[in-house]
């Protein structure tokens, strides 16, 4: 069964590729298909709203099997003014390139003392066919706590720019993969699930 990744970051598909290995499925992205043309907007309050909009927007321009994520991200003890939720990259009307993004987070992080306990909760909308949809908005595919600091690594891996800032809790290495380090098994989980029924119904 072919499945789309509702997605242009070749960093985020080749980990959901990787997390996915074992099922029974053709995963592809975004970057296989023609639609630069295609522009959805993340209006949702919820990062499971943007996710079905994303899945959504897809689906009806391709009719194929389709999933989209979003996330949220949350500070523990800032104002809500500086809670970003569902806006991570956009702040005050407008969209943060990487640099901009890192540099926001690391003064956002020297307001509070120098860190900032964060969490992201995550989503996944998957579209088979207009009637068919299966959605999840939890702890299962949610990353674990960690901090966001002030001081960043120059260096970090492309499509994933606030592990210029991250650090685990646990060990307090910086830059070790936090914003990838979401639930693998939670999104196994999730497809093992429902792909099995979606191949079955796309068959009859």
């Amino acid at each position: 069964m072919k499945v789309l990744y509702g997605t242009t970051n070749q960093a985020k598909y080749e980990l959901m590729k990787e997390w996915l290995a074992e099922l029974d499925i053709e995963l592809l992205n975004l970057n296989d298909f023609n639609i630069d043309n295609l522009n959805v907007e993340e209006s949702g309050e919820t990062a499971l709203e943007n996710a079905r909009l994303k899945s959504l927007a897809y689906y009806e321009h391709l009719k194929i099997p389709v999933f989209s994520c979003d996330s949220s991200l949350y500070f523990e003890g800032v104002d809500e003014s500086d809670q970003p939720g569902v806006e991570i990259r956009r702040v005050n009307g407008e969209y943060l390139n990487d640099e901009k993004l890192i540099n926001h987070y690391a003064n956002l992080a020297q307001k509070y003392g120098g860190k900032l306990t964060a969490r992201y909760i995550n989503a996944i909308s998957f579209v088979v066919n207009n009637k068919e949809i299966y959605e999840y908005f939890g702890e299962e595919i949610s990353s674990e706590k960690f901090l966001i600091i002030d001081k960043p690594k120059k260096e970090y891996k492309a499509g994933y720019p606030l592990d210029a800032l991250s650090v685990d809790i646990a060990t307090s290495q910086q830059n070790n993969d936090t914003e990838r380090n979401r639930n693998g098994q939670g999104f196994r989980d999730f497809f093992e699930k429902y792909i099995k029924t979606a191949i079955e119904n796309q068959s009859n």
